[in-house]
């Protein structure tokens, strides 16, 4: 009991995904990461490759782990990266300091990428990587949003578009998803859910789930309480 508690606070939450799915994550990893390390490679060297190849590296767990999750979509993976691409090029020619440049970089891409709505987590490291990259790459100038990170980002998404499609219940992007399964679980009534039937229900769908159980019962209880609220009126 002492040690669920422990693994509790650290953030260890239940991990009911399959093996096969684990497996299959980190294959769509390994061919994404592949074909973009040969075409960055190409651009800017093998040597200042290694600047710009983790942000996609932190862009195929997304897509390859939790293809669902809301911060790998389409726009999500485009806008995170052309758009924070060119604010560490910006910040690279117009400010001074590298360590200022650097910093400044990768907080105006968060507030710019909340604001196009197309929150990236990986896209911290691309505009981080046109301000500390080395001389390849400051050379690129603007070039750099094109050439490497455009074209990088269209061939791990083509990837995941591709590589997901082999499996059915890994459709990317999330719109592939059968149009009748979401229409069905839209106008199904649902009963009271407590702690277990969410746990016996991540374990069932064997795909990581990017929330917590705490944060969806607690959205099932903000909505559930809605619908309470609406009717009362």
């Amino acid at each position: 009991m002492q040690l669920e508690k422990f693994l509790y606070y650290l953030g260890v939450g239940a991990n009911p995904v399959s093996h096969l799915e684990k497996i299959i994550s980190g294959i769509g990893g390994f061919l994404a990461i592949f074909s973009i390390i040969y075409i960055s490679s190409l651009y800017v060297g093998a040597e200042e490759a290694v600047y710009i190849v983790p942000s996609m590296g932190a862009s195929a767990v997304l897509l390859f782990a939790v293809p669902h999750s809301a911060l790998g979509q389409l726009w999500n993976v485009i806008g995170g990266h052309l758009i924070s691409a060119a604010i560490g090029v910006a910040c690279a020619q117009w400010l001074p300091g590298g360590g200022i440049a650097a910093a400044a970089s990768v907080g105006l891409a968060i507030g710019v990428m909340y604001y196009a709505r197309c929150i990236h987590p990986p896209g911290g490291a691309t505009a981080l990587a046109a301000v500390i990259g080395g001389p390849n790459i400051h050379a690129l100038g603007y070039e750099y949003i094109l050439t490497p990170i455009a074209i990088n980002t269209v061939t791990i998404l083509l990837v995941a578009l591709l590589f997901n499609a082999l499996f059915r219940w890994r459709r990317y992007p999330a719109f592939l998803i059968p149009k009748e399964s979401r229409l069905d679980s839209a106008h199904k009534a649902y009963a009271p859910v407590d702690h277990a039937n969410f746990v016996y229900a991540l374990s069932q769908m064997d795909t990581f789930i990017d929330v917590t159980e705490d944060d969806l019962l607690k959205i099932y209880q903000l909505a559930t309480g809605r619908e309470v609220n609406s009717n009362s009126e």
